[in-house]
């Protein structure tokens, strides 16, 4: 009967620390598990720091953008502007030309 307790308490002990070095086994799968995931939240922290800023640098580009298309507007406008300008001027200078010099009409070519 003694003999049958030892091997009794033995198998129990052996069990014991069976489930000891199983549980130590996975408090270290929890503690990597867990390092893991902790990396991957920064990394999704940093992910997202990452996407906000080019999204604020794409903002800004599309802001320059407009902007410069407002001022291309703005040059094509003026650019319009100066050739009616200078169209009335050309129209001015060729009738006070050919009022000035009636005889001049065949050289006009030339001075054009």
């Amino acid at each position: 009967m003694e003999d049958h307790a030892r091997a009794t308490e033995a198998r129990a002990q052996s069990l014991c620390k069976s489930a000891l070095e199983r549980l130590d086994l996975a408090e270290k799968r929890i503690e990597t598990v867990e390092r893991e995931r902790r990396e991957a939240i920064n990394k999704l922290r940093d992910a997202s720091k990452t996407l906000e800023e080019a999204q604020l640098r794409a903002i800004a580009v599309e802001d320059r953008l407009t902007a410069a298309e407002f001022r291309a507007q703005a040059a094509e406008t003026d650019a319009r502007e100066a050739n009616q300008a200078l169209a009335l001027v050309e129209e001015a200078i060729r009738s006070r030309l050919l009022s000035a010099s009636p005889k001049a009409g065949p050289s006009l070519g030339t001075v054009v």
